[in-house]
C-alpha cells in the first residue's frame, strides 16, 4: 500500500456517505446501490470487485459525475456534487477525473498521439506541451513506436494502453476504471493492467478499478467488495 494512504490528516480524494441508487422496472423498484460509504485516498489504488450486474458500473457513474438519480453525499477532492450545477460538475470532472472503460472509445480518425493531446488541448494545454505529455505517457506504456498509428492500426491491447494514456493526460486526482482489461484476453489482461498500474503509481493518481477477476484485484493497495448494494 502506498505511502500516501497511511499518512494522517490527509483528507480524502473520494468519500462517499449512504450512497443509494434505484430503478424502476414496471412496478417494481431495483435497489442496486442501498448506502455505501467509501473513502479513497490520495495515491491509493483501490479494486471495486463484484461480478457482472453487481452494480459496479452504477457505483463508478456515480463518482464520475456522469449521472443523477443518486441519494447521499459524493465529495471528489473537497468538491460536494449535490451542491453543483451542470458546469461545475464538468469542472470537476475535467480537472480531477480520468476514465478508462472497458472499450477504448478512441477518436479512430485520430492517431495515438492525438488521441492523448485532445483532452488536453480542451483543457487549455499548449499543443506543444500535449504532445511532449502524450509521447511521455505513451512512452512509458511501450508505445513509443506507435504514436503516428491510428486506433485500427493497433492491438487491442494498444489500444487500451493508449486509452490509460488519454485517461492519465490531464494528471488526474482520481483515475476511474470499469473492467479496463475486460475485453483482453488473459496475457495481454495481465500485460496492460501491470503497466496501469505502474502508472497510475508514477503519477501518483489514486485509482477506483472495478473488476470481477480476484486475481487482478489482489494487485492492487485494497479490495472492497460490492454485494447485494452494500460494501464488504
Amino acid at each position: 500500500m502506498s505511502d500516501a494512504v497511511a499518512t494522517p490528516g490527509v483528507p480524502p480524494v473520494v468519500r462517499l456517505r449512504g450512497l443509494k441508487r434505484s430503478f424502476k422496472q414496471g412496478d417494481t423498484v431495483i435497489e442496486v446501490l442501498r448506502g455505501v460509504d467509501l473513502d479513497i485516498m490520495p495515491g491509493e489504488i483501490v479494486a471495486l470487485l463484484g461480478p457482472s450486474g453487481t452494480g459496479k458500473s452504477t457505483m463508478l457513474q456515480a463518482v464520475g459525475l456522469l449521472e443523477g438519480g443518486f441519494e447521499g453525499s459524493i465529495a471528489i477532492a473537497g468538491n460536494q456534487a449535490e451542491d453543483m450545477e451542470s458546469d461545475e460538475r464538468t469542472r470537476v470532472r475535467r480537472e480531477h477525473l480520468g476514465f478508462v472503460y472497458q472499450f477504448h472509445h478512441l477518436l479512430p480518425d485520430f492517431n495515438a498521439r492525438e488521441n492523448v493531446v485532445m483532452p488536453q488541448m480542451v483543457a487549455g494545454v499548449d499543443r506543444a506541451i500535449a504532445d511532449q505529455r502524450a509521447e511521455h505517457l505513451l512512452g512509458a506504456l511501450g508505445l513509443a513506436h506507435r504514436l503516428e498509428h491510428r486506433p485500427s492500426q493497433l492491438s487491442g491491447g494498444e489500444q487500451q494502453r493508449v486509452a490509460v494514456a488519454r485517461a492519465l493526460a490531464n494528471r488526474p486526482t482520481l483515475v476511474l476504471a470499469d473492467e479496463p482489461t475486460g475485453n483482453l484476453d488473459e496475457a495481454t489482461s495481465e500485460k496492460v493492467l501491470n503497466q496501469f498500474l505502474d502508472l497510475v503509481r508514477g503519477e501518483g493518481s489514486a485509482a477506483l478499478v472495478a473488476t470481477h477477476n480476484e486475481r487482478l484485484a489482489n494487485k492492487m493497495d485494497r479490495v472492497v467488495r460490492l454485494h447485494e448494494g452494500l460494501l464488504e
